[in-house]
């Protein structure tokens, strides 16, 4: 089984308990403006993670605040590749001006979904991130359009998986337009957690076992409960001498 994980959660989107939730993660995705935050809830994020000695990271989305983000939209690539890129800079920035060196790149939401099978759209992603900072880490599930794309940029993957979302047979994250797409229950997300770092499967939604890799476990930091949440999966994964660190690229 894995001795390491890192645990990581998107932060700075005005979920109000952003302060507790770094007690118990690793990495900090952090919103750039698109979908949610703006510069000073980076500044405010980025400073909370300095003094908590967690990994900061990117969170681009599509520029749709008005869906947080996680409607699908019908974009160019080179219009993904801008965004991404712009969002990169302004937090690269910020992150700067506080001394502190970011680690990742996360997309969010429907962007993170759609290059997760559109490879057209996962390699613009992948390119911009290159075009800022080519040692930057991609998180991205293994196996997928983006990960692939990082890949033959060069950029080094953390592969990641989820605690608290369900997977369908293909592999991919059920829609959260449906009832079955969060798995609220902490210990029994901490359960498939451990059985993802023993066996390398998950039990989907439609009852098959899938194979699943990851060095990346995300918490959603906007699902209601996600501190106590958080809290339970870290210390279930504790008792198991599971170490949580975030993944070491050149930057860190």
């Amino acid at each position: 089984m894995k001795r390491s994980i890192d645990l990581n959660a998107d932060l700075g989107e005005g979920a109000g308990h952003d302060d507790e939730l770094f007690e118990f993660i690793s990495s900090a995705n952090i919103a750039t403006g698109f979908h949610a935050g703006d510069s000073d809830s980076m500044h405010a994020a980025v400073s909370a993670a300095k003094k908590h000695a967690v990994a900061v990271g990117a969170h681009p989305s599509f520029f749709d605040r008005e869906n947080f983000g996680r409607k699908e939209l019908q974009v160019s690539n080179q219009e993904v590749f801008d965004a991404v890129a712009y969002q990169l800079g302004i937090f690269q920035a910020i992150a700067s001006a506080l001394d502190v060196q970011p680690n990742h790149v996360k997309p969010h939401g429907a962007l993170y979904n759609m290059a997760v099978r559109d490879e057209n759209l996962a390699d613009a992603i992948a390119r911009a991130i290159k075009s800022v900072e080519p040692k930057l880490i991609l998180f991205a599930p293994d196996k997928s359009e983006l990960a692939r794309a990082g890949e033959a940029q060069g950029l080094q993957i953390a592969r990641e998986v989820f605690a608290d979302r369900n997977y369908l047979n293909e592999g991919w994250l059920v829609p959260r337009t449906r009832p079955d797409a969060l798995l609220r229950d902490p210990n029994e997300a901490a359960e498939r957690v451990l059985r993802m770092l023993r066996e390398g499967k998950v039990r989907s939604v439609e009852g098959r076992d899938i194979d699943v890799r990851g060095e990346t476990i995300c918490v959603h930091g906007d699902t209601p409960g996600a501190v106590e949440f958080a809290r339970k999966l870290r210390s279930r994964l504790e008792r198991e001498s599971v170490r949580i660190s975030a993944p070491r690229g050149s930057l860190l």
